[in-house]
C-alpha cells in the first residue's frame, strides 16, 4: 500500500497531520499505549498505516507529539505574557481557557492525566527540559508582578500547578463529580460557575479582586 500524495504536499502536510492526531487522540484515550495499534489509528483516520508512519515516524514518536500537543493547547494564553501585563486578566483567561479545553478536548486531557499517574515515561525528557524552562520563564514574569505590586507575593510555580489541577478536575473526574451532582454531564451553567468560582478563589489568594479583573476583561472585549 502507498502513502497517499497530493499535488503539493506541503500544503496538505499539516491537514493530514491534524487529521492523524486527532484519531490518535481517540484511540489511544481508549486503549492506553500499549492497547492501541497503529492500523487501529490508521483505521480510525481513515488512512492508510503507511501514513502514519511516513508523517509521525512511529507510534512512540505519535505519541509523544500527541501529548505535547495537549500541554501547548493549555498554555498557549501565557506564552506572549510580559511584566505589563495585567495578572487578573491574563490569570482569568489562563482558568477559562483551561476549562472550555478540557470539554473541548476530554480524551486529550484523560490521557494526558494517564501519561502522568503512570510515571511519565514517555514525557520525562518533555517534561524534565522544554517544559520545566517553559514554567521557569512564566513564573519570573509572575514574580515581576509580585514586585511591581499588582498581586501578592505567591510562588509562581505552586500557581500555575493549581491552574492546571483545579481546572483539569472537572475533566479527568467528571464521572465523580457528575455522580455526585445527580447529572449525566456538566451543563453550560455549571462550567460558567465553576468557572466564576475558581477566578474567585484563585485571584483572590493572589491579591487580586476578581471583580476587577472581570470589569477589564469585559471592557477589553
Amino acid at each position: 500500500m502507498t502513502v497517499e500524495t497530493a499535488p503539493n504536499e506541503s500544503a496538505n502536510r499539516e491537514r493530514i497531520e491534524q487529521r492523524i492526531l486527532n484519531a490518535a487522540e481517540q484511540i489511544f484515550s481508549v486503549h492506553g499505549y500499549r492497547g492501541a495499534s497503529l492500523q487501529a489509528i490508521a483505521d480510525k483516520a481513515e488512512l492508510p498505516k503507511a501514513n502514519i508512519l511516513y508523517y509521525m515516524g512511529s507510534k512512540q514518536a505519535l505519541y509523544v507529539r500527541l501529548l505535547n500537543r495537549m500541554m501547548r493547547r493549555w498554555n498557549a494564553v501565557l506564552e506572549n505574557i510580559t511584566p505589563e501585563s495585567d495578572p487578573g486578566e491574563v490569570l482569568s483567561d489562563f482558568i477559562r481557557t483551561k476549562i472550555v479545553l478540557g470539554q473541548r478536548y476530554p480524551d486529550g486531557s484523560k490521557l494526558f492525566a494517564a501519561e502522568i499517574l503512570a510515571g511519565a515515561p514517555f514525557l520525562d525528557e518533555y517534561l524534565a527540559g522544554e517544559l520545566r524552562d517553559w514554567v521557569a520563564s512564566r513564573a519570573a514574569i509572575i514574580r515581576q508582578w509580585s514586585l511591581q505590586g499588582k498581586m501578592d507575593d505567591v510562588d509562581p510555580r505552586w500557581l500555575i500547578f493549581l491552574i492546571w489541577s483545579a481546572t483539569q478536575h472537572y475533566t479527568e473526574y467528571s464521572a465523580q463529580i457528575t455522580r455526585v451532582l445527580g447529572r449525566d454531564a456538566l451543563n453550560e451553567e455549571d462550567l460558567a460557575s465553576i468557572t466564576q468560582f475558581l477566578e474567585h478563589v484563585i485571584l483572590k489568594g493572589c491579591g487580586i479582586s476578581p471583580l476587577a479583573s472581570s470589569q477589564a476583561s469585559s471592557a477589553a472585549n
